[in-house]
């Protein structure tokens, strides 16, 4: 929840929001070469434990319509000196999109298990 820290590991995106439920989510930011501006709601927030929001990708050549956005909840668990990260998106609209996500979402995972090793 620290845009800074965000930036650092998930594709240098600018992420703005107050980080209450029912409050707008912004990702700025260039990927490939071509800006963007993603948004989404966050509908879920414990600190520390789990966050849930909408998402809409701009590059995703897709209408901004509400049938068009994902779901993503990300969940922190203490194993013993460990912590899990569980994370899942829905309404991808085909197998690409479902793998193109996947690639993203594991790049993501291991810059931050990086920037949290770094960190401690």
């Amino acid at each position: 929840m620290n845009p800074a820290a965000i930036k650092q590991y998930m594709f240098g995106t600018n992420v703005v929001s107050d980080w209450r439920q029912g409050s707008p989510i912004v990702w700025k930011g260039e990927w490939q070469g071509q800006s963007y501006e993603d948004k989404g709601v966050i509908l879920e927030i414990e600190p520390g434990r789990y966050l849930t929001y909408s998402h809409f990708s701009s590059l995703s050549g897709l209408p901004d319509h509400p049938d068009n956005y994902h779901r993503v909840s990300v969940e922190l668990s203490d194993e013993g000196s460990q912590t899990h990260v569980y994370l899942s998106q829905d309404n991808n609209p085909d197998e690409q999109a479902r793998k193109h996500s996947e690639k993203n979402w594991a790049l993501m995972l291991a810059a931050l298990k990086r920037f949290v090793e770094e960190s401690a």
